[in-house]
C-alpha cells in the first residue's frame, strides 16, 4: 500500500498536489442548460459561476470526449442541478431514490421517487421524474447488511458494491456469481434485493511510483498531498488514511522537515491529515493541467453523472464521472466503506491526490484498477466525512477572500456553524430563521445560508 512498504524512489521532476478546480462559466455551448422551474422564485437561483481555467476545459474535453464549449456548459449546469436537486429531495421526503445528471453537458437532471403523484413536482422543478420501487433510505439500508456482512467474510471475490441510483438497486460486483450468491446469502439478504456485476478487476491502493510533488513517510514510502486544511492554528494537508500511520514522519518533494500524522483511518474509511511544521503553510492552491495553478472554494457534493477531474503524481490532470456515492470496496488489506467510484483513470503513485468537480474540493485519491493507457476506474474517499471526523477546515479561496459571515444572534444547538460539515437535509437557524440543506458541504464562513441559496432553501 502507499506509504507503509514500498522502497523510497526519487526523480528530479516532482509536481504538486492538491485540490484541483474547475469554474464554469455561463453556458455558451451548443447545448441548452436546464429548463428553468416556473415556480421558482429569484432568490433560489444559483450565482453565476466564475471562469474555467483554458487548459482545465481542454482537460476535461479529452478525457469526455466533448467538442470546444460543451465543458464549460457542463459545469454550469451541473451547479444548477445540484441545488435543484437538493430542494426535491428536502420536498420528497423518505419517497427521494436519487438524482443523477445525464448527457454531454449534463443538461438533463432526473430525479427519482416512490410515489407517481411527485411526477408534476419535480418536473416543475426543472427535472425529470423516475418512478422507482424503492427509496434511496431503503436502498442503503440494503447496502449496510453487507457492509456488516463484509466485517464476518472475505469479500475478494465481491470486491465492490454500491448503492446504484440509475437502477434502484445495491449492486454487488463479483468475480462469479457463485460468489456474489454467497455474499449476499450471508448478508441475510434475498437475490431480488441485489443485482450482480461479474468483472475480474480487483481494485487495489495506488501506491509507490514516483510522479508529481509528493512527500515521503519515515524516509521510506512516498504519497500525494491532497487538499490543504487546519485545525485550530495548526496547518496541514488532506491525504489516504493507508499513507501512514498516526506519529509518521513526512518529508516534503524537497526533502525538507515537513510534518507528523495527526490521525490515520486505514481500512474501514481511508481518510488521514498530516500537521506540518512552521516552514509550510496551507493553501487553496493546487498544480493542475500543465502545471497551472488553480484553487478551491468549498466542499459541495457532485451529483452522480456529474464531471469530476483528479491530480496524481503520476499521471497528473485526468477527468471522467462520477459512477455512485457510497461505495463499499475491498482491497488486499481490508474494506473501505463510503467511497465514490469514478471513470477518471489513475495509475500507481496518483495514491492521496484531490478530485474535484467545479470549484469543489470532492476527495482523495483511494485505489481503483487500469491505467491511463488503456483507461480504468477509481475511488475516492469524499473530503467531508474526512473534515467533519477529524475536525479540520478545508482551506479554500473563499475564507481567504471574502467577509466572514455575521455572527450568530442565538445560542440554539442547530444554530449554523461555520466550518461544520452538513448534510442534505439538515435544518439548522440562523439570524431567527430557519434553513434547509440542499447540498451536503463544510459551511464557509464567508456564506451564511442567508447568502448561499445555492446550498439552503428557507423554511
Amino acid at each position: 500500500m502507499v506509504g507503509r512498504h514500498a522502497a523510497r524512489s526519487r526523480r528530479a521532476a516532482l509536481t504538486a498536489l492538491g485540490a484541483l478546480v474547475l469554474t464554469a462559466l455561463p453556458s455558451a455551448a451548443s447545448a441548452a442548460p436546464l429548463p428553468a422551474p416556473g415556480a421558482q422564485p429569484a432568490a433560489v437561483r444559483t450565482p453565476a459561476p466564475a471562469a474555467p481555467s483554458a487548459r482545465m476545459l481542454r482537460a476535461m474535453e479529452r478525457d469526455l470526449r466533448l467538442s470546444p464549449g460543451q465543458a464549460a456548459a457542463r459545469l454550469a449546469n451541473e451547479q444548477e442541478a445540484g441545488t435543484r436537486a437538493g430542494m426535491l429531495r428536502n420536498t420528497l421526503g423518505d419517497r427521494f431514490a436519487g438524482a443523477w445528471v445525464s448527457g454531454a453537458t449534463s443538461a438533463e437532471l432526473t430525479v427519482a421517487t416512490t410515489d407517481a403523484a411527485d411526477t408534476s413536482a419535480i418536473e416543475a422543478g426543472g427535472a425529470k421524474a423516475a418512478v422507482v420501487e424503492r427509496g434511496l433510505a431503503e436502498l442503503r439500508s440494503v447496502k449496510e447488511k453487507l457492509d456488516a456482512s463484509a466485517v464476518r467474510v472475505r469479500t475478494r471475490q465481491t470486491p465492490v458494491w454500491y448503492v446504484d441510483v440509475k437502477t434502484n438497486r445495491v449492486v454487488v460486483q463479483a468475480t462469479s456469481r457463485s460468489a456474489a450468491d454467497a455474499f449476499v446469502e450471508t448478508a441475510g439478504l434475498a437475490g431480488r434485493d441485489v443485482g450482480v456485476r461479474i468483472s475480474a478487476k480487483q481494485p487495489r491502493l495506488l501506491t509507490d511510483l514516483v510522479g508529481g510533488d509528493a512527500y515521503y513517510i519515515n524516509d521510506q514510502a512516498r504519497c500525494s498531498i491532497g487538499f490543504g486544511v487546519t485545525k485550530d492554528d495548526q496547518q496541514g494537508f488532506a491525504t489516504a488514511g493507508h499513507c501512514g500511520d498516526p506519529g509518521a514522519t513526512t518529508t516534503g518533494f524537497n526533502e525538507a522537515a515537513q510534518g507528523t500524522f495527526q490521525a490515520s483511518t486505514f481500512p474501514g474509511k481511508d481518510m488521514a491529515w498530516v500537521g506540518v511544521n512552521s516552514d509550510w503553510t496551507a493553501t487553496p492552491d493546487v498544480k493542475g493541467e500543465g502545471g497551472e495553478k488553480v484553487q478551491i472554494a468549498g466542499s459541495v457534493e457532485a451529483l452522480v453523472g456529474a464531471s469530476v477531474c483528479r491530480s496524481g503524481s503520476t499521471t497528473g490532470w485526468h477527468c471522467g464521472t462520477i459512477e455512485q456515492h457510497d461505495t463499499s470496496v475491498t482491497y488486499p488489506e481490508g474494506t473501505v466503506n463510503g467511497l465514490t467510484e469514478t471513470t477518471v483513470c489513475a495509475e500507481p503513485g496518483d495514491s492521496g491526490g484531490p478530485y474535484v468537480s467545479g470549484t469543489q474540493g470532492q476527495g482523495t485519491t483511494s485505489g481503483g484498477s487500469g491505467d491511463c493507457t488503456n483507461g480504468g476506474t477509481t475511488f475516492y474517499q469524499p473530503i467531508n466525512p474526512l473534515l467533519s471526523d477529524f475536525g479540520l477546515t478545508l482551506k479554500t479561496t473563499s475564507a481567504a477572500a471574502g467577509t466572514p459571515a455575521p455572527p450568530q444572534d442565538n445560542a440554539a444547538a442547530d444554530a449554523w456553524t461555520a466550518g461544520r460539515v452538513y448534510e442534505t437535509g439538515t435544518t439548522v437557524s440562523y439570524a431567527g430563521a430557519r434553513y434547509r440543506c440542499l447540498q451536503g458541504h463544510q459551511a464557509q464562513g464567508v456564506g451564511s445560508p442567508e447568502s448561499t441559496p445555492a446550498l439552503w432553501q428557507r423554511v
